[in-house]
């Protein structure tokens, strides 16, 4: 089987590490790829929202299944493009259509249909230009600290978390006047939830579902959780108050009835779920829907399953995902980001990485680099991810902290307490 995965970041590299041990998978191809996807396939240097782009290139290459990694190419109806082309339609794509997408493409379309389904999550209320009026006089009947979310996809930047009134005030005026672009044309005011956050992943054909290993990943550049928001700085697995009394509620308040959700819509949806989760006081409530696998949840998760994730996919794509089940490794893996500095405000990209090949007991996902002239080159905000196995949480982080010693890049960045509130 020749397979094309769509992306370039440290979650693409680690399901393409996964899925090129399948013996399934004869020829894997990356679009575009990074440094690290190169030594498990055939990169491919077209754009992940180059729809016509990547119809040629699973045509020239024979490709049998498509997975999208990132959210943009899924917002912007991928799997409604491949469906409504002769030559694509054949070709199975794993990620939900346009309008399912809208789950991580609008806040505003998440919260309702939760409302709808009664599924958990924080009170809230939608404001657009007009109504500004409104917002500011909502938020001065909620408690600090105070939630405001854009509506569309902001590259993780569009939420903000704010214990002052005023400031709360400033920025939901700023939002709704284009601070995020069109993203803040609608600006979600809500609860602050208090608890500890935790990511979930089901994986799903719009009927049938398998959950995957759970996550806590880690948000802030800074130690202790502070600072400005990253793509993300770290990343647990298993996550030790997830047990399966609290996982039994996820299934029954949350997964399940998302699924039903999905097919009473009638939403085409085949793909991974993401839900952001707290846990309030050992009950699971959804902060926010995703509609692929997170970043970088997926460099502990992915090598914990060690079920053929081919065989997953395919039984996706076919609707057949009810005669599935998931096999996990007990172990638990640790993942930790090596950064640019000055990430996530402006960085300097091309600077080498040394001694990558020095690093012994992790696994490298790369999330931002290149090879340039035999020489390996960051090139992004965050650069590379360090996963290792431990027979506890402990175990797995002293090995990644010890090699992210081992690799230097000038300005080299990471936070030395991921799992600090799992202790």
């Amino acid at each position: 089987m020749n397979i094309l995965i769509i992306g370039s970041g440290g979650r693409e590299h680690a399901l393409a590490w996964k899925m090129a041990q399948s013996k399934k998978t004869d020829r894997l191809f990356i679009a575009p790829g990074n440094a690290g996807t190169a030594t498990v396939g055939t990169n491919i240097p077209v754009k992940v929202n180059d729809f016509k782009g990547l119809k040629n290139t699973v045509l020239e290459n024979g490709v049998d299944l498509v997975l999208v990694g990132p959210e943009v190419p899924l917002v912007e109806g991928i799997r409604d493009f491949f469906l409504g082309d002769a030559k694509l339609k054949r070709v199975p794509l794993i990620g939900p259509a346009g309008n399912a997408a809208m789950l991580e493409g609008s806040k505003d379309f998440a919260k309702m249909f939760m409302q709808k389904y009664d599924i958990p999550t924080a009170d809230f209320r939608t404001f657009i230009d007009y109504s500004i009026h409104e917002g500011l006089q909502y938020l001065e009947q909620l408690t600090p600290p105070f939630v405001l979310k854009a509506d569309g996809l902001a590259a993780g930047k569009g939420v903000l978390i704010l214990d002052n009134l005023e400031d709360a005030r400033k920025e939901l005026t700023n939002m709704l006047k284009g601070k995020f672009g069109n993203a803040s044309k609608k600006v979600i005011v809500e609860e602050f939830l208090r608890g500890i956050e935790l990511s979930v992943f089901a994986l799903t054909d719009g009927k049938g579902y398998v959950i995957l290993p759970e996550a806590k990943d880690y948000k802030r550049i800074g130690e202790k959780d502070t600072g400005l928001n990253t793509g993300g700085m770290g990343a647990v697995s298993p996550v030790p108050f997830a047990d399966k009394i609290f996982m039994k509620k996820v299934e029954e308040r949350i997964v399940a009835p998302t699924v039903r959700g999905l097919q009473k819509e009638k939403l085409d949806y085949n793909g991974f779920i993401f839900f952001g989760l707290m846990n309030c006081n050992g009950d699971p409530y959804v902060v926010e829907y995703n509609v692929r696998m997170g970043d970088p949840e997926a460099e502990v998760v992915i090598p914990r399953i060690k079920t053929d994730l081919v065989d997953l996919l395919t039984a996706t794509a076919e609707k057949k995902l009810d005669t599935m089940s998931i096999e996990t490794d007990e172990r638990t893996v640790s993942t930790l980001m090596l950064v640019s500095g000055g990430y996530p405000g402006p960085y300097e990209k091309g600077k080498e990485i040394f001694n990558t090949q020095k690093v012994k007991g992790s696994l490298i996902f790369h999330a931002g680099t290149r090879m340039e002239n035999g020489k390996l080159l960051t090139d992004g905000g965050r650069v590379l991810a360090l996963s290792s196995f431990g027979k506890n949480m402990k175990e797995a982080l002293a090995k990644s902290y010890r090699n992210a010693e081992i690799i230097h890049f000038d300005k080299k960045y990471y936070r030395r307490d991921i799992g600090f509130d799992l202790e």
